[in-house]
């Protein structure tokens, strides 16, 4: 992706968060040149891969297949194991009207995907097979505290206010559907590890490879190691 095409999508971003009243922490808006002086006591959030997450899995094409997300809390898994630190992690993402997610599933984190404003999201759902390939077998999930069954491949729509549950090994993809609008999705998990628990069906690039066409305008999660250096 092209750094311009990434800062014009944090200023869209941004107004739409803005229009739904949702805000942001205050880290979400340390410039550049803001990160470079800051020191140890802000060491969790990079650690932590707490920031901006804007990716084109790897297709080029962000319109169609792209996700914009902010991770806002995060825990550590080394500190989970050994009995300690947070335990959850919180994300807001935004979809755009037929902008799909890659179908993926996540090893260790149950997930809560939420509806909070704006169209409708189309989340289409199947089982791990054993193999991390596509079960024909249907997917018992929750939504809102009620229990569900969907056939294989088959979807849902959730509309604003409404949640489904996912459990580790529920393959998913999603996209807002057509003719509904842009949706606000918060995501309330286990702590999340975007290095090692996604499993996606296809080989995928998780995070992009950037064309420093232009300054950032904000970090993304990737860009720390070159600003961050307390």
């Amino acid at each position: 992706m092209k750094r311009s095409e990434i800062n014009a999508i944090i200023r869209q971003s941004m107004e739409f968060l803005e229009s739904m009243n949702f805000k942001l922490p205050p880290f979400a808006h340390w410039t550049p040149d803001e990160w470079r002086r800051k020191g140890p006591e802000c060491r969790d959030i990079v650690e932590q891969q707490l920031g901006w997450d804007i990716t084109d899995f790897g297709r080029g094409d962000y319109p169609k297949f792209g996700l914009f997300l902010f991770t806002i809390r995060n825990g550590s898994l080394q500190e989970l194991a050994s009995g300690g630190g947070k335990t959850y992690a919180e994300k807001v993402m935004i979809v755009r009207e037929k902008q799909i997610t890659p179908v993926h599933s996540h090893f260790f984190k149950m997930e809560d995907i939420i509806n909070r404003g704006g169209g409708e999201l189309v989340i289409q759902l199947w089982n791990d097979a054993g193999d991390h390939s596509l079960a024909n077998t249907d997917v018992l999930v929750k939504m809102d505290g009620v229990a569900a069954t969907v056939k294989a491949g088959d979807s849902v729509a959730l509309k604003p206010g409404e949640s489904i549950t996912l459990e580790p090994g529920n393959f998913h993809t999603f996209w807002a559907a057509a003719g509904k609008g842009t949706v606000l999705i918060g995501e309330v998990s286990r702590v999340n590890d975007d290095n090692a628990d996604n499993c996606f069906v296809e080989p995928i690039g998780r995070f992009p490879e950037i064309e420093e066409d232009e300054a950032p305008l904000r970090l993304l999660i990737p860009d720390y190691p070159n600003y961050y250096n307390p």
